[in-house]
C-alpha cells in the first residue's frame, strides 16, 4: 500500500436505509445533511459539518429488516463484512473496512461492552440483540482520538430514553429452528425524572453448526436474556444525572472442542456468557462550557464445557473514569477536550493480571463561512505495559449548493495504536511454544485515510462515493499453522478500496437503496487477508402503500472473492431476505419475514454452516 498522507476538505454518510413507522411519515429527513450525529466527536454535530465517514441506522431501519441479531443489521452498511461460525450465538466477527472485529469499539448508551476475558478484548457481536435498539451510528476508519487509540471503527448504540408520559412496545415472535422471542420495552417520566426499561428473552434450537459434525448430528442452540435500564434526573436546568445498567446472559451449544480428560475431539460443546455493565454520568452546562463526568464498567464471565465438564473459563473486567468537556468560543469555533483512566483485568485461573492506561485528548472544531468545516485533534495515551503513544486526527468538509441540492467533499485522516491484550500476553507466557514463545509482543500502529464526495437533495436522493486507505503496522495474530501462540507481523497489513452509497425515492411509497464496497486487502507477506470479501454489496427495495399501514421490504446482500485460512476461496453468495408488516389498527401490528428466501447454501467460515430458508412471524403492540 502507498504511504498514507493526510488530506483535508470534506463530510459524511447517512444511513443506507430509510423507513417509515406507523402511521406513515416522510422518511426523507433521515437523509438530510442537517441530521445530528454524536459519534464523530462525541458532541452533537450536523452531518453536513462532519468530515469522517458516518452511517446512521434508525429504529425504523431495524424494524424494516427484522433481524433478531444486531450484527445482521450492521452488515447491511457499507464497508462492513461479517463472519459467523454456525448461527445465532456463535462467535461472529464484524470487520470494518477489512480490520479485525476486535478493533471495532462498541458502545451501548455510552457503555463500552468490550469483553476483556476474550482473546483480544473485542465486543461479542453475537450476544447483542436488536430488540430495544433505537439508533445506531457507525464511524468507519481509525478513530482513536475520541474512543481510544485502538479503535479501528466505532459502533455507537442508543436505546429508548424516557419521555413525558408512558410509552412502550411489547412483542412476541417465533419461527424455524424452534426460534422464539419475547420483548418488552417501556419508558416514561416527567420534566424532572425519566426512565426506560427493556427485557428480551430469545431462544433457538438452532441447526448443526459444523459441516463435518459426523458424531452428534445435533442442533446447536442458543439462549439469550438481556435486561437494560436507564434513569435520568434533571436536577436543574443545567444539571442532569443519569444511570444505565445492563445484564446479558447467553447459553450456547457448538461443535468441535476437546474433552477435558483425554483431549479427544468432541462435538458436545457448550459455553456460558454473562456480562454486567453500567454507567453513571453527571452533565453540567454552564454558559459556553459543557462538562461531563462519567464512570463506566463491565464484568464478564465466560465458561466453556466439553462433554458436560468445565474445560476453560475466564473472568474479565473493564473500569473507566472519564471527563469530557467542550467550550464554544464562538458560533464557529469549539474546543472539545477530556481525560480518561482505563483499568482492564483478566483472570483465567492460571493467569491474573490488571493494567491501567491514562489518556488525555482534545479537538478543535472550526467553521468558515457556512461552507468549510475543519477539525484537528490529538490524543496521548500512557499504557502501563507499553508506554506512551500519541495519535491524532484531522478532518474536513466543504459544501457547495448546486443542482437543487448540496454537494459535499469530505476527508479524514487518523492514526492510532493497540497494545497487546492481556489474554495475548497471558497465552504467550503460559502456553506458547516456538516460534511464539520467542516473540516479545509490542504495540500495533495504525493509520487511515478516506476521501469522498456526497450529493443530496431535499427530495431524498442521496449519492456518495468514498475512497479509503488504511494499514496496521506489526499486526498481532494467532499462529494457525503451528498453534504455537501469538505472533507479530514485521510490516504492514493493508486495506484500501471504494464505498459507493445510493438512495433513490420513487414516488411517495417506494424507494430503493444500496451500497457497494470494493476492498483490496493484504497481509505483510503480500497474501490476501483472511475472510475479507473483495466485493460486498447490499440492495434494498421498500414499498409502503395503504397510507403506510402495509410494509414490504426486500433486501439482497452479496459477498464475493474472499479467502479462508487455508488460502482456498470461500463461497460467493447472494442472500435474499423478505420482510413484511401490517398495521391492524392503531398500535397493533403483525409482521413476518423470510430469511434466506432462496435457500442459498454457503459458508462464511470454512466448515461452519449457515441457516437455510427460514420463516418467522410475530405480533407487536405499541402504546
Amino acid at each position: 500500500m502507498k504511504r498514507i498522507a493526510p488530506l483535508a476538505a470534506l463530510a459524511c454518510a447517512p444511513a443506507l436505509y430509510a423507513a417509515t413507522d406507523i402511521p406513515a411519515r416522510d422518511t426523507r429527513s433521515q437523509y438530510s445533511m442537517e441530521e445530528v450525529v454524536v459519534s464523530s466527536s462525541r458532541v452533537p454535530m450536523p452531518l453536513r459539518q462532519v468530515g469522517t465517514s458516518v452511517s446512521v441506522i434508525t429504529e425504523e431501519d431495524i424494524r424494516n429488516q427484522g433481524f433478531d441479531s444486531l450484527y445482521n443489521v450492521l452488515r447491511s452498511q457499507p464497508g462492513i463484512a461479517a463472519s459467523n461460525t454456525g448461527g445465532a450465538g456463535k462467535p461472529t466477527a464484524l470487520r470494518v473496512r477489512g480490520e479485525e472485529g476486535y478493533r471495532t469499539k462498541v458502545y451501548i448508551d455510552g457503555i463500552d461492552v468490550a469483553d476483556t476475558s476474550a482473546t483480544q478484548h473485542g465486543p461479542r457481536f453475537e450476544e447483542i440483540l436488536s430488540a430495544g435498539v433505537r439508533r445506531v451510528e457507525i464511524l468507519r476508519g481509525p478513530q482513536g482520538l475520541m474512543y481510544g487509540a485502538d479503535a479501528g471503527g466505532v459502533v455507537n448504540i442508543s436505546t429508548r430514553s424516557g419521555e413525558p408520559g408512558l410509552q412502550g412496545v411489547v412483542s412476541a415472535e417465533g419461527g424455524r429452528y424452534g426460534t422464539r422471542q419475547l420483548t418488552a420495552d417501556i419508558g416514561g417520566g416527567n420534566e424532572q425524572v425519566d426512565f426506560a426499561l427493556s427485557a428480551t428473552d430469545f431462544e433457538t434450537d438452532g441447526f448443526n453448526a459444523r459441516g463435518d459434525d459426523t458424531s452428534a448430528h445435533d442442533d446447536d442452540g442458543y439462549d439469550n436474556t438481556t435486561l437494560h435500564g436507564r434513569v435520568g434526573w434533571n436536577a436543574s436546568e443545567n444539571l442532569r444525572l443519569e444511570l444505565v445498567a445492563r445484564n446479558t446472559e447467553g447459553e450456547n451449544a457448538y461443535d468441535d472442542c476437546f474433552t477435558v480428560d483425554t483431549f479427544a475431539p468432541t462435538d458436545a460443546c457448550g459455553s456460558d456468557f454473562e456480562q454486567d455493565a453500567w454507567r453513571a454520568a453527571i452533565d453540567y452546562q454552564a454558559g459556553r462550557f459543557g462538562h461531563q463526568l462519567a464512570y463506566t464498567g463491565n464484568d464478564t464471565e465466560r465458561q466453556n464445557y466439553a462433554d458436560g465438564l468445565p474445560s476453560f473459563g475466564a473472568d474479565g473486567s473493564l473500569d473507566k473514569w472519564g471527563y469530557l468537556g467542550n467550550f464554544a468560543a464562538s458560533e464557529d469555533l469549539r474546543l472539545v477536550y477530556g481525560a480518561e483512566r482505563l483499568t482492564e483485568s483478566i483472570d483465567d485461573g492460571s493467569f491474573d493480571r490488571e493494567r491501567d492506561q491514562d489518556s488525555v485528548f482534545f479537538e478543535v472544531q472550526g467553521g468558515f463561512g457556512d461552507a468549510l468545516y475543519l477539525t484537528a485533534g490529538a490524543r496521548h495515551d500512557d499504557n502501563e505495559d507499553f508506554g506512551s503513544h500519541t495519535s491524532y486526527r484531522v478532518s474536513g468538509a466543504y459544501l457547495i449548493d448546486m443542482a437543487g441540492g448540496e454537494l459535499k467533499f469530505k476527508s479524514a485522516y487518523g492514526t492510532g495504536f493497540r497494545a497487546p491484550s492481556l489474554y495475548e500476553i497471558a497465552y504467550n507466557i503460559s502456553f506458547a511454544t516456538p516460534p511464539a514463545s520467542t516473540v516479545e509482543l509490542d504495540a500495533e500502529q495504525s493509520e487511515g485515510l478516506d476521501v469522498g464526495v456526497v450529493w443530496a437533495n431535499d427530495d431524498g436522493l442521496y449519492l456518495e462515493a468514498t475512497y479509503f486507505d488504511q494499514r496496521i503496522e506489526d499486526a498481532i495474530y494467532f499462529d494457525l499453522n503451528n498453534y504455537s501462540g501469538y505472533l507479530q507481523d514485521d510490516g504492514n497489513s493493508d486495506s484500501s478500496g471504494v464505498e459507493l452509497i445510493a438512495r433513490l425515492p420513487l414516488g411517495e411509497t417506494f424507494w430503493l437503496g444500496g451500497n457497494y464496497t470494493y476492498n483490496d486487502s493484504e497481509d505483510a507477506d503480500g497474501s490476501t487477508r483472511v475472510r475479507r470479501p473483495e466485493h460486498l454489496a447490499n440492495l434494498s427495495f421498500n414499498w409502503q402503500p395503504l397510507n403506510g399501514d402495509l410494509l414490504l421490504a426486500l433486501h439482497v446482500r452479496s459477498a464475493r472473492d474472499a479467502e479462508g485460512i487455508d488460502g482456498e476461496a470461500l463461497d460467493d453468495y447472494e442472500v435474499v431476505d423478505l420482510n413484511a408488516s401490517y398495521a391492524l389498527w392503531r398500535g397493533l401490528e403483525i409482521y413476518g419475514r423470510v430469511e434466506n428466501l432462496l435457500d442459498e447454501d454457503y459458508q462464511e467460515v470454512r466448515g461452519y454452516n449457515t441457516a437455510g430458508a427460514a420463516a418467522y412471524a410475530g405480533v407487536r403492540y405499541s402504546f
